[in-house]
């Protein structure tokens, strides 16, 4: 974790509103929780950072953003959840309490679903990049919209990749944590592997927190499948990923929907991170623009230029999360939370991480908002899928621990 990131952060939530040195606009205040201590503080952070570059650049740069004629500029109030839900669902029902009327979404499934909860009573919206359990769009919630599909629908992509590889995959089991993503994920995943002809042959709870998965890696050894799928946050993929290395489990390739996609997390596994795919939903070549930051590689360099930490998808997902509430608003020609949550409904809009359209749920169009497929080569996390997009042809099978260089 970078000295700078920490600092600044803390600046933004002890000091709530971000000023701009430009003329005097009406203030336009999103309030929300976010992780940046605790369990899930590693992809918090990278949320919470893609939320203060959105609204530096609108309110910095470009001066503020006009709605319906009148010039406003974002102010952020933005409180660290620890990773606690019940924290975070204090923090929500205060800021409710408080006059705020639009909400961004913390990070992980357990805290964005219980303050979607509270958000939903309120009738206030909340845009969010943090929470894709099914959950959370089954439930009739009308003013929570989500930057992914639900995670029930998450894997299309990642069992299309499968179909492609040579010598073909005939057989699958997948690891996958108790909590309320990952559940749900996981489902996704033998639904869609299932429905590609793959052949399933186990599949393994472990609790929320897991501290040891090593009497589960001796079930993968015993009956070795082609592919490892491991549906879990970023901390418990690494701790899968290093007990199997330490024990020798080899498969032809380990695929971790969360986790890689992370520059700290690939320098904490080094050599071993080499080959392991994951779910991405954003780099910086994708072909989207938009009026704000013009295109990816521009938001990248505005984010560089505030940041030392690395970038990631979560990052993009969250700076767009503002956009999408301007792009609403301007559509609406108001601030009024009824009619913004209206056109957010409605809304499709191109912005410079994707073309966002949400299904009546709520939750992101399975195929515009669909996920892409990451694989660490070299390195660095390319885009082996879907081949319109990709930067390098995916490695299958992948060497075993004992051979990676």
């Amino acid at each position: 974790m970078k000295r700078r990131d920490v600092l600044l952060g803390a600046a933004v939530l002890a000091t709530p509103a971000i000023r701009s040195a430009r003329a005097a606009a009406k203030p336009l205040v999103f309030g929300g929780s976010v992780p940046l201590t605790g369990a899930a503080a590693e992809t918090g952070l990278n949320v919470n950072n893609g939320y203060l570059t959105a609204a530096s650049y609108l309110n910095d740069v470009l001066g503020g953003v006009e709605i319906a004629g009148e010039k406003y500029r974002i102010e952020l109030k933005l409180f660290d959840d620890a990773s606690d839900p019940a924290r975070a669902t204090t923090l929500i029902q205060r800021q409710i309490d408080d006059g705020t009327d639009f909400f961004l979404g913390s990070f992980g499934s357990n805290i964005v679903l219980p303050t979607a909860a509270i958000t939903e009573r309120a009738r206030k919206p909340m845009v969010q990049t943090g929470g894709g359990s099914d959950a959370i769009f089954t439930r009739g919630f009308k003013y929570v919209f989500g930057m992914y599909p639900r995670a029930t629908r998450q894997f299309a992509a990642a069992a299309s990749l499968f179909k492609t590889l040579q010598p073909l995959p005939q057989t699958y089991s997948v690891i996958y944590t108790n909590d309320a993503f990952s559940k749900t994920a996981a489902e996704g995943v033998r639904l869609s592997c299932d429905e590609a002809g793959f052949k399933r042959l186990d599949t393994y709870e472990l609790p929320a927190k897991p501290t040891d998965v090593s009497s589960v890696l001796g079930s993968v050894r015993a009956k070795t499948p082609d592919l490892l799928v491991c549906v879990m946050h970023d901390e418990d993929s690494l701790l899968v990923a290093r007990q199997m290395v330490a024990s020798g489990t080899n498969v032809k390739l380990l695929f971790q929907g969360l986790g890689p996609q992370l520059a700290s997390f690939r320098e904490a596994l080094g050599k071993y991170a080499e080959d392991l795919m994951c779910s991405t939903y954003w780099d910086e070549d994708v072909p989207y623009k938009d009026k704000f930051f013009g295109d990816s590689h521009k938001f990248a360099a505005y984010y560089r230029s505030k940041f030392t930490r690395p970038i990631a998808y979560h990052t993009a997902g969250a700076a767009a999360c503002i956009l999408t509430y301007v792009l609403a608003m301007q559509a609406a020609k108001t601030t009024k939370p009824e009619a913004v949550r209206d056109a957010l409904a409605a809304a499709d809009f191109e912005t410079f991480y994707c073309r966002i359209k949400f299904t009546p749920q709520g939750d992101g169009d399975a195929l515009l908002m669909g996920g892409m497929i990451g694989q660490v080569q070299k390195g660095k996390l390319e885009t082996v899928f879907p081949l319109e997009a990709k930067s390098a042809s995916p490695i299958y099978p992948a060497p075993s621990w004992d051979k990676k260089a």
